[in-house]
């Protein structure tokens, strides 16, 4: 076995420096390149992502450099190789493009995976299906190849692979499994794949594999934590003592382990094990430690900031008082950041200085790892650089407004607080005069073509304010028309000039900045630009008023205003970590409060402030989760508790596991909340109605993460299953989601299904009355 370098990444971003590989991808789905072009184009992102970490101080041949590519998703990476797709894909089975695509964004003749959050990120995995029948086996050498690739190259990579634990914790049963069956049931089923799996990457060139287990850290899981580090325990008992494997780097980040799991680990027969100390603290000396390699996750994954260096070296210390030897990492994969804070041209140099991202980081861990080989002294220049770079960004001017502290500091239970929902449900019935399951969508439509191309030509000066507002105005116009012309009850502005729907309210309001290229991967070929918050928030002027006011003069039907939530704004942002997280997010929130007034001011009797991070940001450990309930939902209700009674207040979530939170939804206060649904096939509108959810609900009925468009039947039959579970008076119409990502063949056909549906369902209804 050969030992573990002093420095180490759990992974870095996959799609490119200027998304190359969604363009490749997106490319092929078009028919515009063939597979074989499409491995090619991946093949040289990988093999530059291997250079470019050398050039940044991993070395090229000890496994400091992990093998973290994927096409679309880790999780369908693993659930692929070990042939676990069920059996709609029976016919593209095995770890081919075709597999894979198939199972990500479905056909015509299928529905794809379902889709949710992985842990407490914005990133989307996809949900494995596991039953009792599900036959797994070694599929394919995809993850082989790529370590030989990388050898040919003259690297030895360490390849990184979901653990089974982690696997089967994360998937759902399939829908022939027997009531309380779990996935985990299956775990002495699916080891002896994995033994094969480490074999075939051992034989490849393979020295140390990565086997990724943050469901070890999580209590938000159903499975319950104790069952989690039993399984552990069973699963590398086995996979230590396989004949033929590389050794085992077990990772586990995104908060501390849970102490049965770090018990069990640290007993199991595996070589090395990755642990989250900025999440996490140093955990307390258990029995088996011994000769394992510890890698201190010391440099944060999951945010931008420079850090305290210093504060970092003297938690690897602490680590190292265990006795055992040390290395300096990552808390998580750096998927979560962008590539490189240098190729930001438009940021303040002050705030970059402040700042790390991925290439950044990757320095961060060289710098500790130079520490740990040669001491501390070796590197005293660079911890003194970091502690001057963090003194500095605490004086700079706007990190901390008066006006806006004492703003927050004079808040009082009544901002909170809006009123008795029957009244306004009897007020807003009279002020909008809308049918029994009101139709709508969430707010964006597609965004085209000529709607980037005109923005570009704006940033760019080839166009004036005037002229792009011009054509703002048009592309507003045409979308109300369409929805006139589908029949659609409350419209939408279709929100053509919002570039993404965080970024276009930090690039409105103070205390944010925003990257040129600071991509990072959503799902998929799907990537977002997360803004910067890193001083006090304000509104310095209304921001979407003009856009809904035009659009509600061009119909006689409601339309909607459209704002992102509070906490989605943190959650899809990099915020500042020099304050509570409440304290920033009620900032957010009275920014957010003002809009609302001048929305309803303007005539809007309907405002959508979206909130779809909610059940994202839930702490992965039970013991976190009462507070940060409490002043996220508090911050959505300081944000819309101003308004009349009439005035109706809608909010939308989306792809999470919503019975964790359905409490916290009711929280909320909305007078409509509108949920993904869909791709899950309505399993939440059980939770719904389980719950005793007596406020609107709109149970998504259209999936807008697949080219798919759904048919009449497939639409009226979601809708039946809710208003069979739940009050019809109380139910909407909508999509699971907003339609920007779409193109317009697919949503107008989509749409016209969804108003078909919900007038067939009406029509029933009616007569039963």
């Amino acid at each position: 076995m050969t030992s573990f370098p002093a420095g180490t990444i759990l992974g870095y971003p996959r799609i490119g420096r200027r998304r190359e590989l969604k363009r490749l991808v997106e490319s092929y789905w078009a028919g515009r390149i063939d597979a074989d072009e499409l491995e090619t184009g991946a093949r040289d992102l990988r093999a530059a992502t291997r250079r470019r970490l050398a050039e940044l101080g991993l070395g090229r041949d000890d496994s400091s450099i992990p093998e973290s590519f994927s096409f679309y998703d880790q999780v369908l990476d693993a659930t692929l190789a070990v042939g676990a797709l069920p059996a709609r894909f029976a016919d593209v089975a095995g770890d081919s493009l075709d597999a894979l695509f198939a199972a990500a964004r479905g056909d015509a003749a299928r529905a794809p995976l379902e889709m949710t959050k992985w842990f407490d990120t914005n990133y989307h995995y996809l949900v494995p299906e596991i039953g009792p029948d599900t036959a797994f086996a070694l599929t394919g050498d995809r993850f082989a190849r790529q370590v030989a690739e990388a050898r040919a190259d003259g690297f030895t990579t360490r390849p990184v692979v979901v653990g089974p634990v982690t696997l089967l914790a994360l998937a759902k049963p399939t829908d022939e499994a027997p009531e309380g069956f779990s996935a985990l049931d299956r775990l002495d089923d699916l080891l002896p794949v994995y033994v094969e799996l480490l074999a075939q990457l051992r034989e490849a060139g393979a020295e140390w594999v990565q086997l990724d287990e943050p469901a070890l850290v999580s209590e938000s899981l159903p499975a319950p934590a104790s069952e989690l580090a039993a399984a552990a325990a069973r699963a590398y008992a086995v996979l230590g003592a396989a004949a033929s494997r590389p050794s085992i780097l077990v990772a586990a980040g995104y908060a501390q382990l849970t102490d049965a799991a770090w018990a069990a680990l640290a007993a199991a027969p595996v070589e090395a094990i990755a642990i989250d100390l900025v999440r996490g603290d140093v955990p307390a000396p258990v029995a088996g430690l011994e000769g394992k390699t510890l890698v201190g996750g010391v440099v944060n994954g999951r945010n931008i900031w420079r850090g305290d260096l210093r504060g970092a070296w003297g938690a690897l210390e602490r680590l190292r008082a265990l006795g055992t030897p040390v290395a300096a990492g990552t808390s998580t994969s750096l998927q979560h950041v962008p590539h490189d804070v240098q190729d930001e041209p438009d940021l303040d140099a002050r705030l970059v200085s402040w700042l790390a991202f991925a290439d950044q980081k990757v320095g961060q861990v060289a710098v500790l790892a130079r520490g740990i080989e040669q001491g501390e002294a070796a590197i005293t220049a660079d911890l003194d650089a970091a502690t001057a770079a963090l003194a500095d960004r605490r004086s700079a001017p706007g990190v901390r407004v008066d006006a806006v502290r004492a703003r927050t500091g004079a808040l009082s239970s009544d901002d909170f607080t809006r009123g008795d929902y029957a009244a306004r449900q009897a007020a807003q019935e009279a002020e909008l005069g809308l049918p029994l399951l009101p139709t709508t969508t969430i707010g964006s439509f597609p965004q085209t073509g000529d709607i980037r191309r005109a923005r570009a030509r704006f940033v760019r000066g080839e166009l004036t304010e005037a002229e792009y507002e011009e054509f703002l105005r048009a592309e507003i116009a045409r979308v109300v028309e369409l929805q006139e012309d589908l029949g659609l009850d409350v419209l939408v502005h279709g929100e053509p000039e919002r570039n993404d729907m965080v970024q276009y309210f930090a690039e409105n309001l103070d205390g944010f900045a925003v990257t040129a290229n600071g991509w990072v991967q959503s799902y998929g070929s799907r990537a977002t630009r997360p803004s910067i918050l890193w001083g006090d928030v304000s509104r310095p002027a209304p921001i979407t008023v003009p856009w809904s006011t035009y659009a509600q003069s061009l119909t006689a039907k409601p339309m909607k205003g459209m704002l992102t939530g509070p906490v989605t704004i943190l959650a899809w942002s990099f915020v500042r970590d020099d304050q509570p997280l409440a304290e920033t997010a009620n900032q957010v929130a009275l920014a957010l409060r003002d809009e609302v007034a001048d929305l309803e001011t303007a005539g809007i009797r309907i405002v959508q402030v979206d909130e779809p991070a909610l059940r994202e940001l839930l702490p992965l450990k039970a013991a976190d989760q009462p507070a940060y309930l409490e002043w996220s939902v508090g911050s959505f209700r300081l944000a819309t508790a101003g308004v009349a009674e009439a005035t109706q207040i809608h909010t939308h979530l989306c792809y999470s596991e919503f019975a964790v939170v359905i409490d916290a939804i009711a929280g909320l206060d909305a007078d409509v909340t509108s949920i993904e649904a869909a791709r899950s096939r309505g399993e939440v509108i059980d939770d719904v109605a389980a719950s005793g959810f007596g406020h609107g609900v709109g149970p998504g009925v259209y999936d807008i993460h697949s080219p798919r468009v759904p048919d009449v039947d497939e639409v009226e039959g979601l809708l039946r299953r809710a208003v069979s579970a739940i009050e019809p008076r109380q139910v909407w119409v909508n999509p699971d989601c907003g339609l920007k990502t779409r193109g317009y063949e697919e949503t107008t056909a989509s749409l016209r299904n969804l108003v078909t549906a919900a007038t067939a369902v009406r029509a029933t209804l009616d007569q039963a009355v």
